[in-house]
């Protein structure tokens, strides 16, 4: 039971298992997926170390690739994938992963509208007939819009961009699942829990 406990809280033993690296006692590392090849059986992931959406910092963010658990039965749910790193709804910005420049680029949007307080089983952005979440974000690239749903905002926002960024793929403007990672080896998940998608309180 004590492991158990220890894996599920680990984000909060992060600061001192880095320090040990991939060694004999392992670390534990968390972050946005960003790609996702079942393929190759890989994960890229943002890093967060304060495991903060709204406080990100630049100089600790890189993507880092693993490969997933040989055993499934160490792998949790496949990681949705997504470039959106952050959504800034009073400075109207996005703060976007940039695969081009392997770096976070900000864009500004115009607002068209929003709406707050936007709980996740909300008729807005859950279809009750088909039991299951709609799908976001919603592009429009003949009106020039964009509409997103923030889960952990719990936000229903529609902007527009400037018209060369709706040549960007869908998935730029979705946010990844947060994942953490179990290791011994550098680059060699042992273990892979899908945080956005676990309820660690469930029976």
């Amino acid at each position: 039971m004590a492991k158990k406990y220890c894996w599920i809280s680990g984000i909060a033993l992060l600061p001192f298992l880095l320090t040990l690296g991939c060694g004999k006692l392992g670390k534990v590392d968390q972050g946005k997926a960003i790609e996702f090849d079942k393929a190759k059986g890989t994960v890229t992931l943002i890093r967060d170390l304060k495991a903060d959406p709204q406080n990100l910092n630049d100089s600790i963010l890189s993507p880092v690739t693993y490969t997933i658990p040989a055993d499934p039965a160490e792998m949790g749910a496949e990681p949705k994938v997504g470039y959106r790193m952050k959504l800034d709804t009073k400075k109207n910005q996005i703060v976007i992963f940039n695969p081009a420049s392997q770096n976070l680029k900000t864009i500004h949007y115009t607002l068209i509208d929003q709406k707050d307080n936007i709980a996740k089983d909300n008729p807005l952005v859950f279809d009750k007939a088909e039991e299951k979440p709609k799908k976001f974000p919603v592009i429009d690239r003949e009106k020039k819009t964009i509409a997103i749903y923030s889960g952990t905002q719990k936000i229903l926002i529609t902007f527009t961009v400037p018209g060369e960024y709706f040549a960007l793929p869908d998935k730029t403007w979705d946010a990844g699942d947060e994942v953490r990672i179990y290791c011994k080896e550098e680059g060699k998940a042992r273990r892979l829990m899908n945080v956005s998608q676990t309820d660690i309180f469930k029976k």
